[in-house]
């Protein structure tokens, strides 16, 4: 038996994103243990519901994460609507549903092209991020803003999008489609990307249900969930709906999932457009949660479940807002993942898990 260290991982590092935080114990080029160190970047934003009223608070939840926040206005408003008993246009609930899912591809793009990066491919890391730029273009053709949207709330959405932009909205998807899935062939069948994740970080089905992992670290350990299936607003009205499952439970089953999820949201969004009702896309909400009122609500993010649970004390501000985000439920996945890994694949497991510390730590 060799000598055990500790080596401290981020949360600077050249490959990390985020401010992720490890302690890991190795032994030789052996990782025995990784141990997560939350709360660098803390910023106590549920604090806030007492001092910004529940309409003022979507712009707050917004903030949590910037690649996340469309789904966290929207998983925020809807949590409020149901406190309140507040029917949502049906128009509304087809353009949040636009929005969200064009807000996964930008983050799985984004993702992939970090991804990319890691494994030393400069230039697909570039590609990416050509092609997620088109995503932002739609952003702030609809919405005014390229991350941070402001789009959402309670009550339906702030604009509406006319024949004109659904139109070009599918002619920009059909043309990214095109590039995108040629990248993603060229990434996915390269040999040393197979050599450095196949069979790498691998976790089973029991695993991930046991340590009740969500998203695509849990589907491509093949868990058949995803939040959209539950059919909550217009994902309901969706034809056909089948979350993306692989059996694999290694960091090229992690990839696979979310390469092909882009090409499933582009389908939806396609679906979406094409059966757009008419009306309104709000309706005013007045009032203030009753005392004592309790909600909550599931939104399928980027990364996987996220819940939101609020309650009302008979004022405009909320007695109490709380998230709990998909990276907080997939850290113990991560360090199972990690454990017995080589040190020199730390990097690559933890990309494919793709963790949000803004998120978590909020």
């Amino acid at each position: 038996m060799g000598k055990q260290t500790i080596i401290p991982f981020g949360p600077q590092h050249p490959v990390l994103p985020e401010p992720l935080h490890l302690d890991l114990v190795v032994e030789d080029e052996k990782v025995i243990e990784a141990i997560p160190q939350i709360g660098f970047v803390h910023r106590g934003l549920e604090k806030l519901v007492e001092t910004r009223d529940y309409q003022q608070f979507v712009y707050v939840a917004e903030r949590i994460c910037g690649i996340c926040a469309f789904g966290h206005s929207m998983g925020y408003a809807e949590t409020v609507e149901r406190l309140m008993g507040v029917e949502v246009p049906e128009r509304a609930q087809y353009l949040r549903v636009i929005w969200h899912e064009l807000s996964r591809i930008h983050s799985h793009i984004l993702w992939l092209g970090l991804a990319a990066d890691a494994f030393g491919y400069e230039s697909l890391f570039m590609h990416c991020w050509r092609l997620r730029e088109r995503v932002l273009d739609i952003f702030q053709k609809t919405c005014g803003g390229r991350v941070i949207l402001s789009v959402v709330k309670v009550g339906g959405v702030v604009r509406d999008i006319d024949v004109a932009q659904l139109k070009h909205i599918l002619d920009v998807l059909e043309g990214l489609r095109a590039e995108y899935e040629q990248i993603c062939r060229a990434f996915l069948k390269d040999t040393s990307v197979k050599n450095r994740t196949v069979g790498v970080g691998y976790i089973s089905t029991e695993d991930a249900l046991g340590l009740s992992m969500v998203g695509p670290f849990a589907r491509a350990s093949n868990v058949d969930y995803d939040v959209r299936s539950l059919g909550i607003g217009a994902y309901g009205q969706l034809s056909d709906f089948q979350p993306i499952v692989s059996s694999d439970g290694d960091c090229y089953a992690r990839m696979e999932v979310r390469t092909r999820e882009v090409v499933q949201s582009i389908e939806i969004i396609k679906e979406m457009i094409l059966r757009m009702p008419q009306g309104p896309i709000a309706v005013d909400v007045k009032g203030a949660p009753a005392d004592g009122a309790e909600s909550s609500m599931v939104v399928e993010q980027p990364r996987g479940e996220c819940y939101y649970y609020a309650r009302g004390n008979g004022t405009k501000y909320l007695d109490r807002m709380r998230m709990r985000t998909p990276t907080s439920q997939n850290l113990a996945g991560m360090t199972v993942a990690l454990a017995g890994c080589d040190l020199a694949d730390v990097n690559t497991i933890i990309l494919t898990i793709d963790p949000c510390i803004s998120c978590t730590e909020r």
